[in-house]
């Protein structure tokens, strides 16, 4: 709705950095269709919504902006009156920039009452948004918009219109809360208008994808991750009823599903949509399109996360070739540093390093590319064992991203982290926890990156354990699953390694009762998560076994060591010291439960803490997860 009727175009190829599509409302588009037998827009009672003129993508329902001038003889001073008045809304309707419709609006302020004027505050508020200079004029002209739209409280597209136009400005301006609660609103209101049937499936529909698809925006800035894909998949199902079955634009949807999925390591998952994605724009806009080379560098990302690096680095090479032939040198740069990661994950290290050496003359002396290549360097000496050599790569990269913090701040802190497992890997565990709390730092200040701050804090408290420093381990952990939980989910795997680390912390503290009850949210998480078969998954259940039998409680160790004995016993030849271990361990404990009385220890399992983690402040053999840290990237 840029100028004189309702209409929204969907142009979901558009992205923002790291995100998964833009804000809906900054996609209404006007049709310009004045006509002097055309009634007013601003005074109407015909509420009827239709849909505007065929587009390539999802249309907006445009309310017929006609105004029911009544036709018996007037007073010449009405006649003038109204006069002025279709004039001055002629002249709003012919604007075609945001100034000519303030300007216009000014002029019709001294004719039309607040209620009038809604129609024309939502028009310009919707240009505002899409414009995206002044999102606190366009948060006034929304906020003039919905009061006047919703004075009576009856249902309407056009107040759905005005929350969602809400959210969106509010999302602008990083309220994320605010945007949230106008989106829900919105969400509820169309449900009431569907369930009530005051408007058609048809009219809502295309309302209800723009609400779906910001809430997933706004989930995602927050951090809420897992939660915003449930209405990312809503918008998608409303696009593929709503658009041809194998048009570019839905191919652009499919492919932003998938990478939402890949952000939350969901890879299986991922997976068909980036493989749809790459079927249409295939089919529909040929192998060299960029919409192709896209497609197939979402896959490596996928493939890569499934640990399938040949595939990857396919799907790599066909991109770079699309990407040279439309000559895309920055995409084309950044696309190579990822073959030559795909490289070092297949262990073919010499080849990397020679692809690296290629790359680096291309980038300019403080670039973040620079800092990318020698970060890809450093990781590929350091495999090497060259760590002289790898540590001299990641000070060069280290120097040009300290310049970079507050230009770009989230590519830091990832790039910091990164570094910081290569120290990791040489032992400089003090270099490693310096790093990362450098990028704890930056990413604090970052809404929308909670789940990476969630993972950062997790390798922090990861390292530390390592050190043996547990009371200063213990609170990054409990922060990080309860940013993880809110990100991923509570059940989301990476968030069980953490709560086994917390397991394996209290456990050195002498706590065995509270190691005991993060063991049992470890493998109530992994079990649903892993499945109870999985070696983490196993792991952790030994782990409960000690925990309770460090309280004395053996009948609960004895029974918790025989499901591990059973686990290991169906991983067959595989496993065959690792079940002799668990058969000595469970022979030990039946040996210590003979001569003990078990009258003072619990012997039914502790149950699960229901209070945040945040609330309550390693034995050599307990187990405790690195992937706390690195699952979660």
């Amino acid at each position: 709705m840029k100028k004189a009727s309702l209409s929204l175009i969907s142009k979901l190829n558009r992205q923002r950095f790291r995100g998964i599509s833009p804000l809906l409302s900054r996609d209404y588009i006007s049709v310009n269709s004045p006509s002097s037998s055309s009634p007013s827009p601003l005074h109407s009672r015909d509420h009827r919504i239709q849909f505007c003129a065929k587009t390539p993508g999802l249309v907006y329902p445009c309310r017929n902006l006609g105004t029911l001038v009544e036709k018996p003889n007037q007073l010449p001073s009405r006649q003038r009156k109204l006069k002025e008045k279709s004039d001055l809304e002629e002249a709003f309707e012919s604007a075609k920039t945001s100034e000519e419709m303030l300007r216009a609006f000014k002029d019709m302020e001294a004719c039309f009452d607040e209620r009038e004027l809604g129609l024309a505050s939502l028009k310009i508020g919707l240009k505002l948004d899409q414009e995206g200079e002044d999102p606190e004029k366009a948060l006034s002209f929304a906020d003039k918009a919905l009061k006047a739209l919703d004075q009576d409280g009856k249902p309407s597209i056009l107040v759905a219109m005005a929350l969602q136009l809400m959210g969106s400005v509010n999302y602008s301006l990083k309220r994320f809360n605010d945007s949230l609660g106008y989106l829900n609103r919105a969400n509820k209101l169309l449900g009431r208008l569907e369930e009530e049937r005051v408007a058609s499936v048809e009219d809502i529909r295309p309302v209800m994808h723009a609400v779906q698809l910001e809430l997933g925006n706004v989930k995602t800035a927050m951090g809420r991750r897992e939660e915003a894909l449930g209405n990312l998949k809503k918008a998608l199902e409303i696009k593929e009823i709503t658009l041809e079955k194998d048009c570019k634009e839905l191919g652009v949807a499919y492919r932003d599903l998938a990478e939402a999925y890949a952000s939350v390591l969901n890879f299986k998952e991922a997976l068909p949509f980036g493989l749809k994605a790459l079927e249409i724009h295939r089919k529909e806009l040929g192998n060299n399109s960029v919409e192709v080379a896209h497609d197939r560098r979402i896959l490596g990302v996928i493939y890569t996360g499934m640990e399938e690096h040949e595939k990857a680095l396919e799907q790599n090479e066909l991109s770079q070739k699309i990407l040279k032939n439309w000559g895309l040198s920055s995409e084309l740069l950044r696309s190579e540093i990822d073959a030559a990661n795909m490289q070092i994950a297949l262990g073919k290290y010499d080849e990397a390093i020679n692809t690296l050496k290629g790359i680096v003359q291309q980038t300019d002396k403080d670039s973040e590319n620079r800092a990318l290549v020698f970060i890809s360097m450093g990781k590929a000496l350091c495999n090497q064992e060259r760590f002289a050599d790898s540590k001299r790569c990641l000070e060069i990269a280290c120097g040009i991203l300290d310049k970079k913090e507050t230009v770009s701040p989230i590519e830091v802190a990832e790039a910091y982290s990164e570094i910081s497992m290569q120290y990791e890997t040489m032992n400089e565990f003090e270099i490693a926890i310096s790093l990362l709390k450098r990028s704890l730092a930056l990413l604090e200040k970052q809404p929308q990156e909670q789940h990476s701050e969630g993972s950062v804090s997790a390798r922090i408290g990861w390292l530390l354990l390592l050190k043996g420093e547990v009371p200063q381990a213990i609170p990054y952990l409990e922060s990080a699953a309860e940013i993880l939980k809110e990100s991923f989910g509570s059940k989301h795997f990476g968030v069980g390694y953490i709560y086994n680390n917390l397991g394996a912390a209290y456990l050195e503290l002498d706590r065995p009762q509270s190691a005991a009850q993060m063991f049992a949210v470890a493998k109530d998480i992994m079990d649903v998560s892993l499945g109870p078969h999985h070696v983490d998954s196993i792991e952790t259940c030994q782990n409960l076994s000690k925990a309770y039998s460090a309280m004395g409680s053996y009948p609960l160790a004895i029974e918790f060591q025989r499901r591990v004995v059973d686990a290991w016993e169906g991983h067959g030849a595989s496993a065959e010291d690792e079940l002799r271990e668990a058969q000595h361990i469970l022979e030990e404990l039946k040996t210590k439960a003979r001569g003990t009385s078990t009258n003072q220890f619990p012997t039914k399992a502790l149950p699960l803490p229901q209070h945040s983690l945040a609330s309550r402040n390693s034995h050599p053999n307990v187990s405790f997860n690195q992937n706390s840290a690195g699952s979660m990237r």
